[in-house]
C-alpha cells in the first residue's frame, strides 16, 4: 500500500481559505499526504499559489464548473494507479483541520471494518456544532424539513433529521456530511463515487444512501473535529445556491420513489418545491440588493 495518504478538495476562487486547509493540514495526520486540487475555474490565483508552496499539492483544471461532486470524481480518478492507499480523504477548502482529526478518523475505520465512510465532528466559526451527521431524509421527514424549515426552525420532522438534538458519539448513521470524508477507496469505488447529477447539495446524502445500500457503514467520528466556514461557498450567489437545493433535493427524493404509483407523489413534491423556492429566492434576492 501506498505510504501517501491522498485528499482531494475542489477548489473555486478559494482565496485565503485554502492555505488556512494546508497549513492546518500538517497538524491533522503523522501520515504523509498528498493533495489534489480538483479546480473549477479559480480566477484568484489561490490554487496556483498553493502549489508553489506546498509541494505535496497538485492542481488539477476540470476545464469548468463542473460542481462539487463531479470534481470530486475527477480529482480521485487523478490518482491513478499512483496511489494505492487504503482510504482517502476528500474535503472543502474552506475547512480547517483540528489537531489530530485525520488520525482520529484512520483510527475509527480500523475499528469499524464495515465502514465505507467517516466524518468528523464540525464545527461553524462561531464554536457551534454543525449537525453533520444526520437520518436518511424520508418522504415525510425530509421532505417536511425541506419546505417547512426555514420558516419553521424549531419544527419536529428537522430536528429528527438532524439529529441534532442526540449528544455527540461515535456511531453509525444515514449519512454524514460532504464537507470533510474520510472514505474507504474500495466502497467509493465500488458505488461510482458521487452520482454527478447533482451539482450541489444533496451528493452527500446521496453517497451515504448509496454507501448503505451497498452494505457499508457511515459512522460518526466526534472524537475527530474540524472547523467549517461553510459561508464561504455558500454566500457568494444565495439565490442560485438556493435553486440549485431544490432541484437536488427533487432528485434525490424522487429516485427514491420511482414507480408509476408514486407519481403523484412526486407531482406533489415537485409542486411544494417549486413553491418553496419561488418564495426563498425572492427573498434572498431581495436581501443581496
Amino acid at each position: 500500500m501506498s505510504d501517501e495518504l491522498p485528499v482531494v478538495t475542489v477548489t473555486y476562487s478559494p482565496g485565503s481559505h485554502l492555505e488556512r486547509f494546508l497549513s492546518s493540514l500538517s497538524l491533522a495526520t503523522e501520515v504523509p499526504v498528498t493533495v489534489v486540487l480538483a479546480d473549477n475555474g479559480s480566477t484568484d490565483g489561490a490554487p496556483e499559489s498553493a502549489v508553489e508552496r506546498y509541494p505535496n499539492t497538485r492542481l488539477l483544471r476540470t476545464g469548468a464548473n463542473l460542481g462539487y461532486g463531479s470534481a470530486v470524481n475527477r480529482g480521485v480518478a487523478a490518482l491513478g494507479n499512483s496511489s494505492c492507499s487504503e482510504f482517502l480523504v476528500i474535503a472543502n477548502p474552506d475547512v480547517v483541520w483540528g489537531p489530530g482529526s485525520i488520525d482520529h478518523l484512520l483510527d475509527a475505520m480500523r475499528r469499524w471494518p464495515n465502514a465505507g465512510a467517516v466524518g468528523p465532528l464540525i464545527r461553524d466559526p462561531d464554536g457551534s456544532v454543525y449537525p453533520s451527521a444526520r437520518h436518511l431524509p424520508s418522504i415525510i421527514r425530509g421532505g417536511m424539513h425541506a419546505v417547512i424549515g426555514p420558516v419553521w426552525k424549531n419544527n419536529p420532522w428537522t430536528a429528527a433529521y438532524r439529529q441534532e438534538r442526540q449528544e455527540p458519539s461515535e456511531r453509525a448513521v444515514g449519512w454524514l456530511s460532504g464537507s470533510c470524508l474520510l472514505l474507504r477507496r474500495a466502497a467509493f469505488d465500488e458505488i461510482g463515487g458521487f452520482d454527478e447529477r447533482y451539482f450541489m447539495y444533496m451528493e452527500d446524502v446521496d453517497l451515504g444512501d448509496r454507501l448503505g445500500r451497498a452494505g457499508w457503514l457511515n459512522v460518526y467520528v466526534p472524537e475527530a473535529e474540524i472547523l467549517h466556514d461553510k459561508g464561504h461557498s455558500t454566500g457568494r450567489d444565495p439565490a442560485r445556491n438556493l435553486a440549485a437545493h431544490h432541484r437536488s433535493t427533487y432528485t434525490y427524493l424522487s429516485d427514491r420513489h420511482s414507480g408509476w404509483r408514486q407519481a403523484p407523489l412526486r407531482w406533489a413534491m415537485r409542486a411544494a418545491l417549486a413553491v418553496r423556492s419561488h418564495l426563498v429566492v425572492r427573498v434572498a434576492r431581495q436581501k443581496s440588493r
